[in-house]
C-alpha cells in the first residue's frame, strides 16, 4: 500500500467503516466551492478604473481610443512568484543519499533541474529543533537554501509534526515526557520491512499546554527568520496527524477527549500560524475530515485570510477536486503528485499514455499554480531525468502552462480633458488566476512614475481580457513609456515577469510603442 492509498476510501468507505453519521457532524462546513461567497479578495486601496470603457460620444471615458500596440503570449518558461514546477529535495524520508555522491552534489543536481522554478523541503519537527528557544536546522536544510538562492529559486516547506515513515516520534526530545502520546486504534497492514507498517503509531495530545507552548515557540522562531524572507515562497500549514496533512488514516478516531476539543485545538494551532506568518503565504491541505479534527473549518479560515490551498495527489476525492477547481481566483493551488521514473516497469503506459502524462493533464485541468517534481520515497535528479529524457514533451508543456502567465495583450491610447492615457488589456495564457493583486506602473525614460495602481485581485483570469486604465494629466506621449508589473501577496510586492514574446527591458518592463496600424 502506498502513502496516499487512503485517498481511495471516499465517502462510501467511511460509511462502511461505521463513520457516516459522525463524519457528517465533523464536516459541518463542507459545501460546494463553486459560487460560494468567500467574502472578497485582498483589498486594493488604489484600485485603477477597470471599465466599462467607451470610445464614442459625449460620455466617452476613453474618447477616440484605438488599439496602438499588441503583445502575444510567450512560448518560454516564465518564472514568477506564486507558480511553477517544484523540485523536491526531501519528502517523507529525508534528503537523497546516493551511493558515491556527496549530499551537496545530490541536492544541487535536484535544485539545478532546468525545467523547475521552486524547491521544496519537508523535515520533521525534531530535525529542526532539539532544544527550547533555538532552531537547530539540519545541514541539508542550509545546503538547500544556499543552493536555491544560487540558482535563483525560492523554497517552500512544511515542518512535519508527526511522520509515520520516520522511526522516531515527531516531537523533539525536550517535549517527550511532558506531552503524552496516545496509541492509535486499529491496524495498518503492509510490508513490515517498511517503517510505517512496523512502527507503533501514536499521536501526541496536541491540546496539552506544554505542546501548545512549544508549537507557538516553533512558529515564532521560524517566522522570525523566514516570514517575508525573499528566498521563501510559502509554508505549508502544520496540521494534525501523518505528515501534517490533517489525518491519521487508516486508524480510527483521534487522540483528543472529543471531536469538539480536536477541532478547537487545530483551529487554535492554525491561528498561531496565522498570527506569526503575516507575510509568507500559508498553504492548507484540502484533506477531507476522516479523523474528525475540524479540517473544513481550518480550510475555510485559510481561504478567507487570503492564504493558499494544496492537495497531495490528483486522482482523489470529489471534494478535493471541487475545492481545487472552484477556489477563488486569488487563491493559489499546489498540486503534489509523485512522478514515476523512466524505468519500463514504472511508466504504466495505458492506451499509449504514460501515468505522468495523465497526472500532468489533470493537474492542468484543475488550474493549479504549482506541480511537484519528485519520485515518492526515491528522490533524486537521476530518477526525474530518467523519465524526462525519454518523454520531455509533457513536462515541457506544463512548465509553460502552470499557474498564471500574464501579458498586456492590448494597449489602447486616448486623450481626455487635456490629458492622455492608455487602457491595458491584460490576458492570461496560464491555467490559474493571479494569486494576489497585480500592481501596474508606467514610468518615463527618466524613471519617474507617470501612473500606477492596482488591478482587482485574481485578475486577469485564464480566459478573456481584463481592461485597466492608466492616465495622466499632461500631454506627454504614451510612446516610450515603460509598463511594469508587481504581484502583491499578503502586503509583500514581488516583481512580475510579463509572459509575452515581445522584447522586454533589462528591468522587466515593456516599452510601449506602436506596432498596430489603424
Amino acid at each position: 500500500m502506498k502513502r496516499r492509498d487512503f485517498l481511495k476510501v471516499g465517502a462510501a468507505g467511511m460509511a462502511t467503516a461505521g463513520l457516516g453519521a459522525r463524519a457528517a457532524d465533523a464536516q459541518y462546513l463542507e459545501h460546494r466551492w463553486s459560487g460560494h461567497d468567500w467574502g472578497g479578495g485582498p483589498a486594493v486601496p488604489d484600485r485603477l478604473y477597470q471599465g466599462a470603457f467607451t470610445n464614442y460620444g459625449a460620455d466617452a471615458n476613453a474618447p477616440g481610443g484605438e488599439v496602438v500596440m499588441a503583445t502575444s503570449p510567450s512560448r518560454d518558461i516564465v518564472p514568477n512568484y506564486g507558480m511553477g514546477l517544484t523540485a523536491y529535495v526531501s519528502g517523507d524520508i529525508g534528503p537523497p543519499h546516493l551511493p558515491g555522491q556527496s549530499l551537496e552534489k545530490a541536492i544541487e543536481d535536484i535544485v539545478a533541474l532546468p525545467f523547475t522554478q521552486k524547491v521544496y523541503l519537508r523535515p520533521n519537527w525534531r530535525e529542526v529543533q532539539s532544544r527550547p528557544g533555538k532552531l537547530d536546522l539540519p545541514d541539508w536544510w542550509r545546503i538547500t537554501l544556499d543552493c536555491a538562492a544560487h540558482y535563483g529559486k525560492r523554497v517552500g516547506f512544511r515542518i512535519m509534526l508527526e511522520n509515520p515513515d520516520f522511526p522516531e516520534p515527531g516531537m523533539p526530545d525536550f517535549l517527550i515526557g511532558k506531552v503524552p502520546y496516545v496509541p492509535l486504534k486499529g491496524d495498518w497492514p503492509g510490508d513490515r520491512s517498511q517503517t510505517r507498517y512496523r512502527k507503533k503509531q501514536a499521536m501526541p495530545r496536541y491540546d496539552d499546554p506544554a505542546y501548545q507552548a512549544a508549537f507557538e515557540e516553533l512558529n515564532a522562531l521560524l517566522a522570525d527568520r523566514y516570514d517575508g524572507n525573499p528566498h521563501v515562497e510559502y509554508m505549508d500549514t502544520m496540521m494534525y496527524g501523518f505528515w501534517g496533512e490533517g489525518h491519521s488514516w487508516p486508524f480510527e478516531g483521534n487522540p483528543f477527549p472529543s471531536d469538539m476539543v480536536a477541532a478547537r485545538t487545530m483551529m487554535q494551532m492554525f491561528d498561531v500560524q496565522l498570527r506569526h506568518w503575516t507575510k509568507t503565504p500559508l498553504v492548507t491541505n484540502t484533506q477531507p475530515d476522516f479523523s474528525h479534527v475540524g479540517n473544513a473549518a481550518v480550510l475555510d479560515r485559510t481561504v478567507r485570510s487570503h492564504n493558499w490551498i494544496r492537495s497531495d495527489t490528483i486522482f482523489i476525492e470529489n471534494t478535493q477536486i471541487e475545492a481545487l477547481s472552484n477556489r477563488p481566483a486569488w487563491t493559489a493551488a499546489i498540486s503534489e503528485v509523485g512522478m514515476t521514473t523512466g524505468a519500463p516497469d514504472q511508466l504504466t503506459i495505458v492506451d499509449g499514455v504514460t501515468k505522468n502524462e495523465q497526472i500532468i493533464a489533470h493537474v492542468l485541468a484543475v488550474g493549479a499554480n504549482y506541480w511537484s517534481i519528485w519520485n515518492w520515497h526515491d528522490i533524486s535528479a537521476v530518477h526525474v531525468r530518467s523519465y524526462y529524457d525519454k518523454y520531455p514533451q509533457a513536462i515541457d508543456h506544463i512548465a509553460r502552462r502552470i499557474g498564471y502567465r500574464v501579458y498586456p495583450a492590448f494597449i489602447w491610447s486616448f486623450e481626455r480633458d487635456g490629458g492622455k492615457g492608455v487602457v491595458i488589456g491584460l490576458a492570461n495564457d496560464g491555467v490559474a488566476g493571479v494569486p494576489g493583486v497585480i500592481r501596474l506602473t508606467l514610468k518615463d525614460e527618466a524613471g519617474q512614475v507617470v501612473a500606477m495602481g492596482g488591478v482587482d485581485s485574481g485578475f486577469p483570469k485564464p480566459s478573456g481580457v481584463h481592461q485597466v486604465m492608466l492616465e495622466w494629466p499632461d500631454t506627454r506621449d504614451w510612446q516610450g513609456l515603460k509598463l511594469s508589473a508587481e504581484l502583491e501577496v499578503k502586503g509583500v510586492l514581488h516583481p512580475l515577469n510579463w509572459a509575452c514574446r515581445q522584447p522586454l527591458n533589462r528591468d522587466g518592463s515593456l516599452t510601449l510603442k506602436r506596432n498596430i496600424q489603424g
